[in-house]
């Protein structure tokens, strides 16, 4: 078998453009490149923070090929670049007088992030990890002179947290963890620190950690599939703020009284997850954020009374940031809606005024044509609480409405993710310009809906979010302006898993899919994956090491079904991607290849876990476009 599959790639026709490799993909039209360059060209910008002591705003955005820093002194203002690498920054943290800030850089998308200094009075970086292990997460003390960061540089294998002193450039090992825990604030002064420690998305506790004697004294509730995030000290040191889902199916906003040792919901009529949570300086209000069905709602949170009120001038759509001015009554934000990309916003509390800082440029495209999705459920096989379960989805509808429309199902990664209707330009591109719908499940598994949604594909339960995709196929033939007979898949991550399991369990109904850095058989996947990440996946997908569950893993898992597969497939891999090697990619190419199906390959030898510089993603986008008109 082996032997006929490279009889049949030798006469695959492979091309190299840069540092991506194509099999299989035919040239592209420059008419194509043209009419999707302006959708290319639109450009975002995300809040970092407040730096010189206020004065300006640092951001990131791209203006070459891959995301760096940049400041803003006003609103509307020249960007000013201060970053120049050839590979995207990533987590910026500015120092609590705004004068330096932490940022982390790997390479070819491998995430062996390193920590980096950037000082912006003498605009000088220096790097400060050893360049070998992945180093995270740093959160600053309260005089800026030094911060605590996770590594995983003991045994590449467990998160372990790290006191870095930056007067002296020393470092030490503050914390030996087991698993993965990260750093969440300082207290002020400076004895405390809370920290995380994350054992699954339904399995998070939170602690309090003695600098000096290293004592952890867990401060969330105790007990078994219990999540929280958050650990947000009060000034005063006498309490902090964190999310929790001890007492419903979402996390609510909790008060811990550290005196008392008392807790108090606050949030219990929001029946939706608690996501950022964000102290003024002054400790005076929290504002927070909720997931109210993949939107963002902003609330501001009087920590004296904790009465709180939700924020309505904003326009609707994804928060982000959350970063108050060190002196006045001034909240820094992102925001993203689905017919505008990702501009930083500030908002003012006293006057109750939104102020756009950044204009991101759209290409030239008349933003009135950019369709927003609508929110649906449709009815799947089961039933929740004595009634037909309901799978959430976002439905983008062409504005053409003379005929049937082929019908593009995107499925998430994760999968404790989930899709939020954020502005993505490449889908405006397939409703406006290829006249294609689009369909956006949050099948079960997925997050925003309550840890029993959550928890409905774990171990066993795997194929059941696949049978959603199934009911979803029923939903499609159902509506008179859909062409059920014109129906592609596409995902990334789990998502390609979910992309490869349909076309196995739907490839009668289904005219192709577009799997991306997707696993392709679990077992692999499992026993290849970077070690820090083995044992939380096996958490959601089940251990391979039991023989039972192996076997079942195996069944299930898309290589063992790929002579199922007759219709076309595009395969999108990073060569660097830890999360799911290279080797998951390969493998689903030479099962399809075997079994003799057309498949596309694109393969980046400069990028990991999905295409982040705009030079890939341009040929990539341009490939995905090729293979719809293709097949669709």
């Amino acid at each position: 078998m082996l032997k006929n599959y490279r009889i049949m790639t030798a006469q695959i026709e492979k091309r190299e453009i840069g540092n991506l490799l194509l099999e299989g993909i035919p040239e592209i039209p420059k008419t194509l490149s043209e009419k999707l360059n302006q959708y290319q060209n639109t450009r975002e910008a995300h809040l970092v923070d407040w730096i010189n002591k206020g004065e300006a705003i640092l951001i990131t955005t791209r203006f070459g090929d891959a995301l760096q820093f940049h400041k803003i002194d006003c609103p509307g203002g020249k960007r000013t670049q201060l970053t120049f690498f050839k590979e995207p920054v990533f987590n910026g943290k500015a120092s609590p007088d705004g004068n330096a800030f932490l940022f982390g850089k790997d390479i070819g998308g491998n995430e062996k992030y390193q920590l980096f200094h950037y000082d912006l009075s003498s605009d000088c970086v220096h790097l400060l990890t050893e360049g070998r292990s992945k180093n995270t997460n740093p959160v600053w003390n309260k005089t800026g002179d030094a911060f605590v960061y996770i590594s995983t540089k003991r045994n590449k294998k467990d998160h372990d947290l790290y006191y870095f002193d930056l007067k002296s450039g020393q470092e030490f090992l503050l914390f030996e963890a087991n698993g993965l825990w990260h750093p969440v604030d300082w207290s002020s002064d400076g004895q405390y620190l809370s920290v995380l420690n994350y054992r699954s998305i339904n399995d998070c506790a939170l602690y309090q950690l003695h600098l000096k004697t290293k004592a952890l004294v867990q401060l969330s509730e105790r007990g078994e599939s219990i999540a929280c995030r958050g650990g947000i000290w009060m000034p005063d040191g006498l309490g902090l703020f964190y999310t929790s889902d001890a007492h419903s199916q979402f996390r609510q906003l909790t008060f811990l009284n550290l005196k008392t040792q008392k807790r108090t919901i606050l949030t219990a009529s929001i029946e939706w997850d608690v996501e950022q949570l964000s102290l003024s300086p002054d400790g005076k209000t929290l504002a927070f954020t909720t997931n109210e069905n993949g939107i963002n709602k902003l609330y501001l949170l009087n920590t004296r009374n904790h009465s709180w009120r939700k924020v309505n001038d904003l326009s609707e759509g994804l928060i982000s940031g959350l970063k108050w001015h060190p002196k006045k009554k001034l909240l820094a934000l992102t925001i993203n809606r689905a017919n505008a990309p990702s501009d930083v916003f500030v908002f003012n509390l006293n006057r109750k005024t939104l102020e756009q800082w950044t204009f991101s440029e759209l290409g030239g495209l008349d933003a009135t044509q950019f369709i927003v999705p609508q929110l649906l459920h449709y009815p799947t096989f089961d039933d929740s609480e004595d009634a037909t379960r309901m799978i959430p989805a976002f439905y983008y509808r062409p504005h053409t409405r003379e005929q049937k429309h082929p019908v593009l199902i995107y499925i998430h990664g994760g999968p404790e993710s989930q899709f939020r209707p954020a502005f993505l330009p490449v889908f405006q591109y397939y409703l406006n310009e290829l006249g294609i719908a689009i369909i956006a499940p949050n099948v079960r598994g997925s997050t925003g809906y309550g840890k029993n949604f959550l928890k409905l594909d774990n171990g066993y339960k795997r194929e059941d979010s696949v049978k959603d995709i199934g009911q979803l196929l029923d939903w499609i033939a159902q509506q008179p302006e859909l062409d059920a007979d014109r129906v592609a898949v596409i995902g990334g991550s789990y998502g390609g898993y979910m992309v490869l399991a349909s076309m196995t369990h739907f490839n009668d109904r289904l005219r192709c899919g577009i799997d991306i850095v997707g696993i392709s058989n679990f077992v692999t996947f499992l026993e290849n994956t970077k070690s820090y990440r083995r044992d939380l996946r096996r958490v959601e997908y089940g251990d391979e090491r039991d023989p039972d569950m192996r076997r079942h893993l195996e069944s299930i898992s898309p290589t063992s079904n790929a002579h199922k597969i007759t219709k076309p497939m595009l395969i999108v891999q990073g060569l660097n991607d830890p999360r799911v090697p290279v080797s998951e990619a390969e493998q689903m190419l030479a099962a399809i290849r075997n079994n003799g199906g057309e498949v596309w390959y694109l393969l980046a030898k400069d990028e990991g876990h999905g295409f982040r510089k705009k030079s890939n993603r341009d040929v990539y986008s341009k490939a995905v476009i090729l293979f719809l008109q293709e097949y669709l």
